[in-house]
């Protein structure tokens, strides 16, 4: 994955990026973490193409974020499941399949059994979103975001709503997902997760990168303010 941003700035009332500059290349799982309000979701939403900067540019893979074309070559995990709660998991991967890439429904219902048995929800497809458990939703959200064929995968705090025997299951299914070949930008307030499957980590503070490098840096930082961060972790 090729990352290029340049002078990046973005406002809402405040200003919540700060003219963000970001070379990186080679790498396939990124992991950017850091306090609330420091600016990490708003990076990934802008690295996804959910939200358009105030000012800068940012490529992904050598493609402008704000194209309709990259914005169809990426998936997006949301903090909380997302699924339409009336459509079964199946009907919740299928719908999209056959709306915005044009699959017929006999296609899209063997990419969506492919995608949920991968996240291990082969005996779950036809059930709603109200009667699986937390995890197994959010799973579901998982496969829907792999189903359309993403170069990349965003995945904002997955398990910030789930316990931590549902956050296990849910990161679990994801360190399994390298098999796919699929690069990966994630935020995430899981230690231990960032340490294990991230490659690159970048710690946002107060709106920039406060630093970033190999996940070795959370056991060495060289800033105060990272220091200050790993030591409040729980």
């Amino acid at each position: 994955m090729k990352i290029d941003i340049q002078n990046l700035s973005h406002s809402y009332d405040i200003q919540v990026l700060h003219d963000l500059n970001l070379n990186l290349e080679s790498y396939k799982s990124i992991g950017i973490i850091g306090v609330s309000g420091s600016g990490k979701s708003t990076m990934l939403r802008i690295m996804s193409g959910l939200e358009s900067p105030t000012s800068g540019t940012v490529r992904i893979n050598d493609s402008d974020v704000t194209s309709e074309e990259y914005r169809r070559s990426v998936g997006f995990v949301f903090q909380s499941h997302n699924l339409f709660p009336h459509l079964t998991l199946e009907k919740n991967i299928t719908l999209i399949l056959e709306k915005t890439r044009g699959m017929g429904k006999k296609e899209a219902q063997e990419q969506a059994c492919k995608y949920l048995e991968l996240l291990h929800l082969g005996d779950q497809v036809h059930k709603l979103p109200k009667n699986v458990s937390g995890g197994q939703a959010q799973r579901a959200s998982i496969a829907r975001a792999l189903s359309i064929d993403p170069q990349v995968i965003f995945l904002d705090e997955p398990t910030s709503a789930l316990d931590p025997v549902l956050t296990y299951e849910v990161l679990s299914a994801v360190k399994e997902l390298r098999s796919t070949g699929k690069a990966f930008v994630f935020v995430s307030h899981v230690m231990s997760f960032v340490r294990s499957f991230a490659e690159y980590v970048i710690f946002m503070h107060d709106g920039r990168i406060g630093e970033m490098g190999p996940p070795s840096i959370l056991d060495n930082p060289s800033t105060p303010e990272l220091r200050d961060f790993m030591e409040k972790e729980p």
